[in-house]
């Protein structure tokens, strides 16, 4: 299904694409580990699905390091995520054209995306036993959903508390992904050509490079079953290893700050000091309670019973049971509409910011001005139900049902960076996210703890619990919220910006086309453009990117 070494090797292709037409993981295509929903997680810890990143130790989180798990395969991380389907709010894309990016905007995300999006709605049953409301929905095989939440608030801004689409195939009772949306329809197209297992180590520039003008992206040099082998381009490379290698790939490939890169060794093809900064993660934590033994409600935590998994695993096959069930109960709400600090901890922000806006490097300071308006007006603070147990550090009592809700932060004032750690391309980048250097994260993780834990005390929750397992009643205090938060955190494989489409004085990697800076023909398509990151799971972000930046019909 996939090329051979033979198929690529001195062969000459009008585009390269790292890693979709070179992938450095395997297929994977059939493989019901990927297919079979409801397997949140499984696949971490897994070397043939799963690239274990591991970041340095964090000074504020105890001195430990954490784990960035990514997705290995053809359909990178869309392979081994959680299935959500979220947009972000308009007014945060439309941040992007705001931060010197002309085009990009809700109004070409919506129309851009519209290429991707099919929508199946639930049946009439589930309708009528939810009192969901279709009425408001642009649906067809050409539309895009453009409200979703059953409270009634617009889609575009994102507040309240709604049932999210699952990138679920309904037909199949599978995932859904880059790999069966976009590869397996065009696999047989006499134009397009896949190689797996090739890990890229840089890109080349042409051999009359003279190092005065742009540089020109000619070949890509792979690893494949232990060989060095290089693949030439006619027209552009297009590099979407994700914001955690796509930097390190520039940065081997010359391009990159010069100070990085004179460390190392390597050689410097373009200075181009943005590259790797300006790094952003989303982060979550969660809240569990103990379901009483009545409840009637079905969680993941039965599985944990062999036989009970066997037949779930069984009922999947029919289109039922345990594997079908999808995250989609998520609430979005704005600090004021969570905490009583609220105004306060916007004071606060806003002091530091304009005392230290002499000191922030180029671009941070616009990106604060607008995360600071987020902060007050914009529904940052997330909350997702999930059915069964899945917190931490207390385990969970045998037989027992849980419900948690993951409390995830995803307005980060703190920026990380991420950079080649050698000049051997196997070696993983050096990842800081630099955790919790504005306190303000802290501040306001906290108010979204004690408000998640207060859940139980409303109805039907109140009714439906008996106990909370985590954070469990030890920890009460906000400074014991906080040490709790510190040591038991993950993130949410979210990380953007590392190559940031901003102005270049400002700290920008890629131009309004995607072109990066001081290169004639090398682009950047994955989340490591996005320049202020969004309040939404990113996957249709990632698709909407590529929309917008690239026409399979063109090509």
């Amino acid at each position: 299904m996939t090329a051979t070494i033979h198929d690529v090797k001195d062969k000459s292709f009008d585009y390269i694409i790292c890693v979709l037409v070179l992938e450095a993981g395997a297929a994977h295509t059939g493989d019901m580990d990927i297919l079979r929903p409801a397997c949140y997680g499984s696949h971490f810890g897994k070397a043939e699905y799963c690239w274990n990143h591991e970041t340095i130790k964090q000074e504020l989180t105890g001195n430990v390091s954490h784990f960035w798990q990514r997705g290995k395969g053809l359909g990178g991380s869309s392979a081994i995520n959680f299935l959500c389907w979220i947009k972000p709010p308009a007014k945060e894309v439309d941040d992007f054209e705001r931060l010197g990016n002309p085009g990009w905007n809700w109004k070409n995300y919506e129309k851009y995306i519209r290429r991707t999006e099919r929508f199946t709605p639930p049946s009439e049953e589930v309708q009528s036993a939810l009192g969901m409301n279709f009425e408001n929905w642009s649906l067809g095989t050409d539309d895009a959903l453009e409200r979703w939440a059953l409270s009634g608030s617009e889609a575009n801004e994102r507040r309240g508390t709604y049932f999210a689409p699952c990138t679920y195939d309904l037909k199949t009772h599978t995932r859904s992904y880059a790999a069966t949306a976009f590869y397996l329809p065009n696999k047989d197209r006499p134009n397009f050509t896949v190689l797996v297992s090739a890990q890229v180590n840089r890109v080349i520039p042409s051999s009359d490079d003279d190092g005065e003008s742009d540089f020109t992206a000619e070949l890509v040099e792979f690893e494949y079953e232990g060989q060095v082998y290089t693949v030439h381009a006619k027209k552009e490379i297009i590099l979407c290893a994700g914001a955690l290698k796509t930097p390190q790939l520039l940065e081997l490939s010359g391009i990159g700050n010069s100070t990085v890169l004179r460390k190392l060794g390597l050689p410097i093809k373009v200075d181009l000091p943005g590259v790797g900064r300006n790094v952003q993660e989303h982060v979550l934590v969660a809240v569990s309670f103990e379901l009483k033994d009545d409840v009637k409600f079905e969680t993941l935590d039965i599985l944990a019973d062999p036989e009970t998994l066997q037949q779930h695993l069984d009922l999947h096959s029919e289109g039922s049971g345990l594997f079908t069930t999808g995250i989609i109960g998520f609430s979005f709400a704005t600090l004021s509409q969570i905490s009583p600090k609220a105004d306060e901890i916007v004071k606060a922000t806003e002091e530091k910011i304009w005392k230290n806006a002499k000191n922030y490097p180029p671009g941070l300071l616009e990106q604060y001005k607008l995360l600071l308006d987020r902060l007050r007006n914009s529904a940052g603070c997330e909350f997702i139900s999930f059915p069964g147990m899945l917190s931490r550090p207390n385990p969970p009592k045998k037989g027992k049902r849980y419900v948690s809700f993951s409390v995830a932060l995803n307005h980060t004032f703190s920026r990380g960076n991420i950079h080649a750690a050698s000049k051997d391309p196997a070696v993983d980048p050096k990842i800081d996210p630099h955790y919790f250097e504005e306190e303000v994260d802290l501040l306001v993780w906290i108010e979204m703890v004690k408000f998640a834990r207060n859940l139980r005390n409303i109805s039907p929750l109140k009714e439906m619990t008996t106990e909370e397992l985590n954070p469990g009643p030890d920890v009460q205090t906000d400074a014991e919220i906080a040490a709790w938060i510190k040591s038991i955190m993950t993130t949410t494989w979210h990380t953007a910006s590392s190559c940031s489409m901003l102005p270049k004085a400002l700290g920008g990697v890629v131009d309004p086309e995607l072109k990066v800076y001081g290169t004639t023909n090398l682009r950047v398509v994955d989340l490591s453009v996005v320049p202020l990151h969004v309040a939404a799971h990113p996957q249709s972000t990632v698709y909407a990117i590529a929309e917008q930046d690239l026409s399979l019909e063109e090509i």
